[in-house]
């Protein structure tokens, strides 16, 4: 049996459609699900929302803390592309579709929204022929569990054109409405001094993902001299399970190093252009909020991060940087002259924001309740 894990009372049962939604893991297939979740409650306020997890994933905290109620299924960990040892897994698959169909069943789930990972495969092969299925691909490469959920999915949405995935529609990434609807000028001040950033520097955020890029953290930290020379700067989350040791500059912008962010709209607003990994995620967010960003990939998987960053710099939106050749001295000689250049930064601010899809949540939203025949 699942364990389920309580929200608040906004997923109580209505009694309208019942929406289960599946994208355990980490924060890029966790946070479209919940803002998914955010729209249908929006428009549609007798829903019940539930998420479907793992003991393992950040979903344990997310999850409850929005509001929501999520079940707890085993895991399935899935090979990134299909393997002999895919075929090594059929006990496994089969205990968590099976408990996954239970919850399906006890919650009378009226449509299953699976965002990939391992949470989705098991969701989708519980669902099928018994629950419509809407499949939301974020990466213009898919993974292996919406490559399988595609092929019996009532409808297919994708954030970027391009993708494989057969009768797929382009609604973009679905976020947090503290971001689309998110105005940086009118909140910049504000967000600098809950900072404690200089309120008129020009300034730099950085960040890796919720862990952190110790990559990304050893080139902008070296390069600090070359910031506060600048007069630039700079709010750095380094992840929570790294340190970061910056000389200061007397006299200079602070150069602020944090182990997380929890706002995130803030950290965008406090910003002028960012430094970050390019997750599907994270590049849906800095287009929708205009801010121009210097993309460093991350240098694994099937070059999914490259793919997904290349329409914004392709846009004038931003820059690329491999991660093997970031260092202080790049970030010296590229990243500088870029910040401190207030006719380049809003010109690509410009091209950023034409650039992102801030109604796809609702979008989205329309789409499931449609296929739960709502």
């Amino acid at each position: 049996m699942s364990k389920p894990v309580k929200g608040t009372e906004r997923s109580a049962a209505g009694k309208g459609p019942v929406v289960v939604v599946a994208g355990g893991g980490t924060a890029g297939h966790i946070e479209p699900a919940l803002a998914l979740a955010d729209a249908v409650m929006r428009l549609r306020p007798d829903a019940t929302v539930i998420a479907l997890g793992t003991e393992r994933g950040l979903e344990n905290k997310l999850v409850p803390a929005r509001g929501y109620d999520l079940e707890l299924i085993p895991p399935v960990p899935l090979p990134r592309k299909p393997t002999p040892e895919l075929l090594r897994l059929p006990l496994k698959v089969r205990d968590s579709v099976r408990k996954t169909r239970e919850v399906l069943d006890r919650v009378g789930a009226d449509v299953v929204v699976g965002f990939g990972g391992y949470v989705a495969l098991p969701a989708y092969l519980a669902a099928r022929g018994r629950v419509p299925i809407v499949v939301h691909e974020a990466n213009k490469s898919a993974g292996l569990a919406n490559k399988v959920g595609a092929r019996f999915a009532k409808r297919v949405a994708v954030a970027v054109p391009g993708t494989t995935l057969p009768n797929a529609e382009v609604v973009g990434i679905p976020l947090r409405r503290s971001i689309t609807a998110l105005d940086r000028a009118a909140l910049r001040a504000e967000a600098r001094e809950h900072f404690g950033l200089d309120p008129d520097a020009p300034t730099l955020l950085v960040f890796g993902g919720s862990q952190g890029a110790q990559s990304i953290n050893a080139a902008v930290s070296g390069a600090a001299k070359d910031l506060a020379d600048a007069g630039v700067g700079v709010l750095h989350a380094h992840g929570p399970k790294n340190t970061l040791v910056v000389q200061e500059f007397p006299g200079k912008p602070a150069y602020v190093p944090v182990p997380y962010l929890e706002r995130m709209d803030l950290a965008y607003a406090a910003a002028d252009v960012a430094i970050c990994r390019s997750g599907a995620m994270t590049v849906a967010e800095v287009t929708s909020v205009g801010l121009p960003a210097v993309f460093v990939p991350l240098p694994i998987g099937n070059g999914e991060q490259a793919s997904n960053g290349r329409p914004a710099v392709d846009a004038g939106a931003a820059l690329m940087v491999a991660d093997a050749d970031l260092s202080p001295a790049k970030v010296a000689e590229l990243v500088v002259p870029l910040v401190t250049d207030a006719d380049r930064v809003a010109k690509m601010s410009a091209a950023a924001a034409g650039m992102g899809h801030r109604e796809a949540d609702e979008t989205l939203a329309r789409i499931v309740l449609e296929a739960a025949g709502a």
